[in-house]
């Protein structure tokens, strides 16, 4: 079906290419994108601590405002020189302008005192937001989820670019209330969005007052013990899920409110000052360590590495990743969303969270760390014990629909707070690989068996009709709808693959539907054949999937030509190129230097090891068929 002597070339120029990038410890970092956004927020956020320090005093870790105006000054270059020929931005440097982005970054020059120097940019940005409806197409974007609108308008009239009763008020005083009755209060914005809930609807608050008395005086007194919130909830980098947007809207909000000498804003200026990049740019989160590492452990193990001692060749001490690994699991209740301990964040940095895609994917590294030849039988006993609680906080977090949510149970009525497919999919692959050594009941009813029949009937009836199925947190800007149904279809399948249901109706709609959704070329984009141009991240997943637990003959055209594809991008160097593929919060859009080479090295490996094996069943079948072949 396909040159193995290419493959194999190809695959161990990935491998070294992805080994090259660990760190001296032994894990991955990555890159995640400069963001026009962040650095918008960034800069907006500053201008206004600015602005209200007025004098030569220092704040937080010894930053003099003649620093902030060297910051401000290099992301407003940084801006003025990432604008779009429309006139818009867009999150980042390879995305398609937003009107939410541009509003942002229009807000930031004049909360900059550059307006007048930057005159004509700015004429040609007001022309993209007169064309994609200013406040009215922001609000038709984002719809009844507030966690993204009200900020951006929020950044707005600070810049006193629009009125401030065009900004939503936010019932910030339900902060005060415990956090176990969060997800029953109806919040305007997403569980992960509560610092925001409290900035800036303290900023509204306090820039204009509610006219009902009693509203009033109730909001008033839930400022300090709102901001107590504020404060608990902050990690000790300073940033809210070490993300630039969201403690920016934080730190401008407080400020506003002259609050700029509180803890809380001083902690969020030291790690927007920490976070900037030496060309004035901002990035849309500080890294992805966690997320990394974890799915480059697996690609190397799913193509056959012994991850507990090859991997790690680098070190002295073969441990140390592992080390770091267990170290990373969240052993206390989590502050921000008061996660029981168990679960892993994205990042080994305090301001991440536990979440249900990162401990899956601990969970798989983890079982694939148990069964390496490698492992000691004393790290055995560690890793069980990590992974009985991980796949417990799994179980206790899933959602009635029979799906996982991201963070927290039972925030189900916005976007991003729903069941997703891809997030189930995964949760339902590390159940499987820790299948009875986690079968004890987690809490009360939830048991392992249960939870992954109620997982795949989830799943089943999140089937689209045309058999794809659609992820959470990742999109395809050249999609109609912006979602990434080649992602989450990739995603879902591997989880059948691991149960062994790829013969099953569901599995094989899907199967149908990735081979119909190959692009001439032999790879992969929007999921619409020709409707986008492959990229190596879609393509490499769509390959995977597609290879299954065998070589399906009905697929094999669809795979060789795939391989073609990904072969010829590594034989060209072209395996690095990244796509904007992934989401952060409410769709911000994002692309990670090391997803196309983990993609790739997944996808490659998974099918040397198949060839392989289908090599070897053939030679050892070739003797019988001499024999049948001899005369009587």
């Amino acid at each position: 079906m396909f040159d193995r002597n290419r493959l194999a070339k190809a695959y161990r120029k990935v491998r070294r290419d992805l080994l090259v990038e660990r760190n001296p410890s032994g894990h991955w970092i990555g890159e995640l994108s400069t963001s026009a956004l962040s650095t918008a927020t960034a800069v907006s956020a500053l201008a206004i601590v600015s602005r209200t320090v007025g004098n030569p005093d220092t704040m937080g870790r010894d930053h003099a405002p003649r620093r902030f105006s060297d910051l401000i000054r290099n992301g407003v270059r940084w801006l003025a020189n990432a604008q779009n020929v429309d006139g818009g931005w867009g999150d980042t440097d390879k995305s398609h302008s937003n009107i939410a982005t541009t509003m942002l970054v229009v807000a930031a020059f004049h909360l900059a005192d550059q307006s007048t120097t930057h005159a004509a940019i700015l004429k040609r940005a007001e022309q993209y937001i007169d064309k994609h409806g200013r406040i009215d197409g922001l609000r038709q974007r984002y719809g009844k989820d507030k966690t993204f609108a009200v900020p951006i308008l929020t950044n707005c009239a600070l810049a006193n670019l629009i009125d401030w009763k065009e900004v939503s008020p936010l019932p910030f005083e339900l902060a005060c209330l415990p956090q176990g009755l969060y997800r029953f209060l109806g919040f305007p914005v997403v569980s992960y969005a509560i610092p925001a809930l409290v900035g800036i609807g303290q900023a509204r608050y306090f820039h204009r007052p509610p006219r009902n008395p009693v509203a009033r005086l109730l909001r008033a007194a839930s400022v300090r013990s709102t901001l107590n919130v504020l404060d608990r909830m902050q990690p000790e980098t300073g940033g809210y899920l070490e993300a630039v947007p969201l403690t920016s809207f934080v730190c401008m909000s407080l400020a506003s409110t002259g609050r700029v000498w509180h803890p809380v804003t001083k902690a969020a200026v030291d790690f927007i000052i920490d976070s900037v990049r030496p060309d004035g740019s901002w990035p849309i989160d500080t890294n992805l360590a966690m997320w990394n590492t974890t799915l480059s452990l697996n690609a190397l193990a799913g193509a056959g590495e012994d991850i507990a001692g090859v991997v790690d060749e680098r070190n002295s001490n073969p441990a140390r990743l592992l080390d770091w690994i267990l170290g990373c699991q969240y052993q206390d209740i989590h502050p921000f969303t008061g996660a029981r301990p168990g679960g892993w964040g994205w990042s080994d940095l305090s301001g991440a969270v536990p979440d249900a895609d990162d401990t899956p994917s601990a969970l798989l590294t983890l079982a694939y760390w148990r069964d390496a030849e490698s492992c000691a039988e004393h790290q055995r006993g560690r890793i069980r014990t990590a992974a009985i609680a991980g796949c417990r906080w799994l179980l206790s977090l899933q959602n009635r629909d029979g799906g996982w949510p991201t963070f927290c149970r039972g925030w189900g009525k916005l976007p991003f707070d729903r069941s997703g497919s891809d997030l189930t999919a995964h949760a339902l692959r590390a159940l499987k690989a820790w299948w009875g050594e986690s079968s004890p009941p987690a809490y009360g009813r939830h048991d392992s068996k249960k939870a992954i029949q109620r997982g795949f009937s989830y799943l089943r009836d999140r089937q689209c009709s045309d058999g794809s199925w659609l992820p959470l947190w990742f999109g395809n800007h050249d999609h109609q709808d912006e979602e990434n149904p080649v992602y989450g279809t990739a995603k879902v399948l591997k989880a059948f693959r691991d149960f062994d249901l790829l013969e099953s109706a569901e599995a094989r709609h899907g199967l149908r539907w990735l081979c119909e959704a190959q692009n001439e070329d032999g790879g992969w984009g929007n999921g619409t054949r020709g409707g986008s141009s492959s990229s190596v991240e879609e393509t490499a997943l769509a390959v995977e999937a597609l290879l299954g637990n065998q070589l399906n003959v009905e697929l094999q055209p669809a795979v060789a030509k795939g391989l073609e594809w990904l072969v010829n991008a590594v034989e060209k160097d072209l395996h690095g190129i990244t796509s904007p593929i992934g989401f952060y919060f409410a769709k911000l859009w994002y692309h990670e230097k090391l997803y196309p080479l983990i993609f790739t090295a997944s996808a490659l490996g998974r099918a040397q090891q198949l060839l392989s094996a289908s090599a070897c069943e053939a030679e050892m079948s070739l003797p019988e068929i001499k024999k049948q072949a001899e005369p009587a």
